[in-house]
């Protein structure tokens, strides 16, 4: 039986997990810390509000316990992965396979999720990354899409798409690793704005933002030194229906709520990478009007409605850069 472990018992930590044993033929093991609501419900009733645990996913309150196991998959909150890596690095690790399939940046550095666990595991580990469109909801329901895998390790990217990929979800060999997990981030801060024209009935400029988002998403992956078209692709543009447009995204339906002076109280992994994307455009003079404004409904209190119609009296300018 192939093995395979699972840090993060939290909604699409604990898909990932499912589909590993059901759809890829892995026996799973799952961590969480002991006191996490999510792992107390799928201790004490074996599901959660989308699926029911299958007879080859283990769980464990350990972190010792899921170590064992060659491949690793990480999905727990972007601003606590700084932590956890502490708490990895005092075991050995070397050859082991991590995927991260978070999607977030650490503030206030605007820092990828791989230079976290590059800065604080100094061992022989191999990383790679998730990104793209995809919900529980309509996964559980059969219904596929596509998403896609990087690394700078060739073998271990090819690795990592060859056990996981199924008829559920198709895998694409990525091409921009740094430009792949901002893209990723990115698309949760501008599912943030999606919300807002819900929330204001404002529907007709999400057409308007899906346009010009890519571009300065572009900008911002370019000053990493990724590739901006990257923008386009499947872990930013491609996962716009997802986190856009769906019921099922938190980023959006956080948007809606706070439009309306409403308390959505779930993680929206959007709001704390809006902070770090608003400090580095800020400090390195990246231009990020939709991000900048966002910025100052969300953390300063601006009025939603001004701000928003403030961005259309901006300088007349070219839809397209010169390339």
């Amino acid at each position: 039986m192939k093995k395979l472990s699972l840090i993060g018992c939290g909604r699409w930590g604990t898909f990932l997990g499912w589909y590993a044993a059901n759809y890829c033929g892995f026996d799973v093991d799952m961590y969480d810390i002991p006191t996490s609501p999510n792992f107390i419900e799928l201790r004490d009733t074996r599901k959660n509000a989308y699926l029911t645990l299958s007879d080859n996913m283990h769980l464990y309150d350990n972190l010792a316990a899921v170590l064992k196991n060659d491949i690793i998959i990480i999905s727990i909150g972007c601003q606590y992965f700084r932590g956890l890596c502490k708490e990895l690095a005092a075991y050995d690790l070397n050859g082991k396979t991590f995927l991260l399939a978070m999607k977030g940046l650490e503030e206030p550095g605007a820092t990828t999720m791989l230079d976290v666990m590059r800065q604080e595991i100094k061992q022989n580990i191999h990383i790679a990354t998730l990104g793209g469109p995809g919900h529980v909801q309509d996964y559980m329901k059969g219904v596929p899409s596509c998403a896609v895998i990087d690394s700078d390790e060739e073998e271990t990217k090819d690795k990592m798409i060859k056990l996981l990929s199924s008829d559920l979800i198709r895998f694409y060999y990525g091409a921009d690793l740094v430009g792949n997990q901002i893209g990723a981030a990115l698309k949760n801060v501008i599912g943030i704005a999606a919300g807002i024209l819900d929330g204001l009935e404002w529907y007709g400029l999400k057409g308007a933002l899906m346009a010009r988002a890519p571009v300065e998403v572009g900008r911002f992956i370019k000053h990493f030194g990724g590739n901006p078209q990257t923008a386009y692709g499947l872990s930013h543009l491609g996962d716009y229906e997802a986190t856009l447009f769906s019921k099922h995204s938190h980023n959006r339906t956080f948007g809606e709520k706070f439009a309306k002076g409403e308390d959505f109280g779930k993680l929206a992994e959007g709001v704390p990478t809006l902070k770090a994307v608003k400090n580095i455009a800020d400090k390195e003079g990246i231009d990020m009007p939709i991000c900048q404004a966002l910025y100052r409904v969300v953390y300063e209190g601006a009025d939603i409605k001004s701000t928003i119609r403030g961005m259309f009296e901006r300088t007349l300018k070219q839809e397209f850069e010169k390339l």
